[in-house]
């Protein structure tokens, strides 16, 4: 879900006029920032702290295997390490969770399992349901239980969401936290309607963590919703997205988080978890959490992703729900492609937001020509965030490749060091391909003018988007 494409029209019009009094917010260049940024040792950490200098090598060493002669790990780690400041975090397992009924069966399976804490932080925050148990019900149950329950909401984005819903959370002792109210007279912290609180994260006992792109939202319950925007034929029934489940050590990172959000935006005071079991050893993933941040004065999770995609030597493999590329963005893209690098893009052929794909398809030309090959998904809403690089460096999250992602939104993505997952997404990316159209450099040029024009005008509010 695009940020301002949530909500009716009365809600929209007086919010826009907020958004455009911020217009003038431009993306930073992430030249200025890899060139003045100086590399630092990787920090690996596992359940226990620090890894010695030996563990360490010895994990960078088995990943630099795993990535087959790519030279990505060598030339990259050491600048991410320096940009974003959170360690590498060894011994999770991952899983890949597709589409929404696969997340809210993990989802609800993790709550149910819970035995001390239960933390959401959502931008769409609903009363989803799956196998006929609603959410809210559940969370009631386990608050009756004893287990802490504790959810961050943003206020734009669950607009739409019944006041009952969260009445009925609250009477039973559920934490609650509204990022951003509309109104101003609600506002914690100073009133910025214009910034949101775009992530989706679930933490469970500090040992079990879910994040990427599903919001609790009904629309990823299967059946028809009339307010997509299709390219061509009717309106899809299946919104597309990817969650990844973490468990181990990194999950204390993601809680670590939202205790922090939580106290930046100077929510009610929660009361002691007592003593969570101890982080344990899960699998051989390595997983690094970045936590973005509207107040950021460096754009972290952009200019790592870049710093990456220079990086790579064979693939890169991108699927972005909301493709409104920066320079820098575009100028990394086709040089790799340029390169001999094998970049793919799956992109939206449907949208709930008109704008983003308008932007989006007037890039198409200079990539198509430098060799990228495009896709647009045909057989429902596209609304993951993804890349895969060179077969080990994954990332999976809710940043879109945008520019509101990087200005506006805080955000969070998980970075995940190992073939593991990078075959996971990879399998996805080209199961996609099958239910996608290619775009060809002929087609592109031969688009009517209509699209055009409409291109033209929507690149006009880009930084918005």
């Amino acid at each position: 879900m695009h940020t301002f494409s949530r909500g009716s029209s009365r809600i929209f019009a007086p919010l826009l006029c907020g958004v455009l009094l911020y217009g003038c917010a431009t993306v930073p260049p992430v030249n200025a920032v890899l060139n003045q940024t100086k590399p630092a040792p990787a920090t690996v950490v596992g359940p226990r702290g620090p890894l010695s200098p030996a563990q360490t090598k010895a994990i960078l060493d088995r990943l630099q295997q795993q990535a087959q002669g790519s030279d990505l790990l060598a030339r990259h780690l050491a600048i991410e390490q320096a940009l974003v400041a959170t360690p590498l975090i060894a011994g999770n397992r991952t899983t890949l969770l597709i589409d929404g009924p696969a997340t809210f069966r993990a989802m609800f399976a993790a709550i149910k399992a819970a035995k001390h804490e239960v933390l959401l932080e959502y931008y769409i925050f609903e009363d989803v349901a799956i196998d006929g148990q609603k959410l809210g019900d559940l969370l009631v149950q386990k608050r009756s239980e004893g287990v802490q329950v504790a959810i961050i909401y943003d206020g734009f984005g669950s607009v739409d969401t019944p006041s009952a819903f969260f009445d009925q959370l609250r009477k039973a002792g559920v934490a609650l936290l509204e990022f951003h109210p509309l109104n101003p007279l609600n506002a914690r912290t100073s009133y910025a309607p214009n910034d949101r609180d775009h992530r989706k994260i679930l933490v469970v006992d500090g040992g079990t963590a879910i994040v990427g792109g599903v919001n609790l939202y009904t629309a990823y319950q299967p059946h028809p919703h009339n307010r997509l925007i299709p390219s061509n034929g009717g309106n899809p029934a299946t919104w597309h997205d990817l969650d990844l489940e973490i468990q181990g050590p990194a999950a204390r990172q993601l809680q670590q988080i939202f205790l922090d959000h939580w106290a930046a935006e100077q929510g009610p005071p929660l009361p002691p978890l007592g003593d969570l079991p101890p982080a344990q050893v899960m699998g051989t993933e390595v997983v690094r959490i970045i936590g973005s941040d509207h107040n950021d004065t460096i754009p972290r999770y952009d200019a790592t992703l870049l710093s990456a995609i220079r990086s790579a030597a064979n693939t890169i493999w991108l699927t972005t729900a909301y493709f409104v590329p920066t320079e820098d963005e575009m100028r990394d893209l086709e040089a790799a492609a340029r390169r001999g690098v094998d970049v793919r893009l799956m992109l939206p052929g449907t949208s709930d937001s008109a704008l983003a794909l308008a932007v989006g398809r007037s890039d198409y030309g200079g990539l198509l020509k430098a060799g990228v090959k495009i896709y647009e998904l045909q057989d429902g809403l596209l609304h993951s965030k993804t890349a895969v690089i060179d077969d080990v460096w994954s990332t999976i999250g809710s940043s879109n490749f945008d520019h509101r992602s990087i200005l506006f939104n805080d955000e969070v993505d998980a970075i995940v060091l190992g073939r593991g997952t990078g075959r996971q997404l990879e399998a996805q990316f080209e199961h996609d391909e099958t239910a996608a159209r290619p775009v060809t450099l002929e087609e592109w040029e031969d688009r009517p003018l209509g699209e055009r024009i409409k291109e033209f005008y929507a690149r006009l509010i880009e930084d918005l988007l």
